[in-house]
């Protein structure tokens, strides 16, 4: 994808296209540790809302640079750091369950990593067994360490999938995730109703009566 001026750029994310399936990230990006990414942040806010004019000695807003920059990376952005990963222990297949097993309504709280702004959902994730399970938990932790990081949906989808195929040992592998992006619903269109569902289908739920199966299980309904 080629670029030729700061316009291409803004259409990206007027748009909400994703460059890559993993999420960009420099090479030095844990060159410093949380304390200092969080005091250089604390700066970094408080020179934004003492540009928009806000007044800082104010008891309401005095306090406000330090807690975004550690929300920034204890919570919303703490799926950045590798070292949060969930450890997702498997066990073997002893039941001998060959069926779909489907977690539906896993909340998805995630953020546009075109504007910032809060992406809200629900994630439904399938697989189907090929001798190894997950705990239910960690398919929820899976969901939830990706999505805590600047994200597009599409992304998101994908590498949930994809990191429960390698957990798993199996390509079959489902996910679908229904949102609502508050950079559509509270900006630019500001159409509060309308949410945005992604899919990405591994293995065997390529295959339309298993892929059929699995949406008869979560009942897809878009209004959530």
């Amino acid at each position: 994808m080629e670029f030729n001026n700061l316009e291409d750029f803004d259409a990206i994310g007027d748009n909400h296209i994703g460059t890559s399936d993993d999420t960009p990230l420099r090479g030095d990006a844990f060159k410093l540790n949380d304390e200092e990414k969080i005091e250089i942040i604390q700066d970094d806010v408080r020179h934004i809302m003492e540009t928009l004019g806000l007044d800082l000695t104010d008891d309401s807003l005095r306090g406000t640079p330090k807690r975004v920059a550690k929300m920034f990376i204890n919570e919303i952005f703490s799926g950045l750091n590798p070292k949060n990963k969930p450890n997702a222990s498997t066990f073997d297949n002893k039941y001998k369950y060959g069926e779909m097993l489907v977690e539906k309504n896993i909340t998805v709280y995630s953020t546009c990593e075109h504007h910032l702004l809060p992406i809200v959902g629900r994630a439904h994730v399938a697989y189907i067994s090929n001798g190894t399970v997950v705990g239910l938990s960690k398919m929820n932790r899976i969901v939830d360490y990706y999505a805590k990081r600047p994200q597009v949906q599409e992304r998101l989808t994908i590498q949930i999938v994809k990191e429960l195929q390698e957990v798993l040992g199996t390509k079959d592998v489902a996910c679908i995730i229904d949102a609502k992006h508050l950079c559509v619903n509270s900006r630019g269109i500001r159409d509060i109703e309308s949410s945005t569902v992604t899919s990405e289908f591994g293995g065997k739920f390529k295959d339309m009566a298993t892929r059929r199966e699995f949406l008869d299980y979560i009942k897809l309904d878009t209004q959530f």
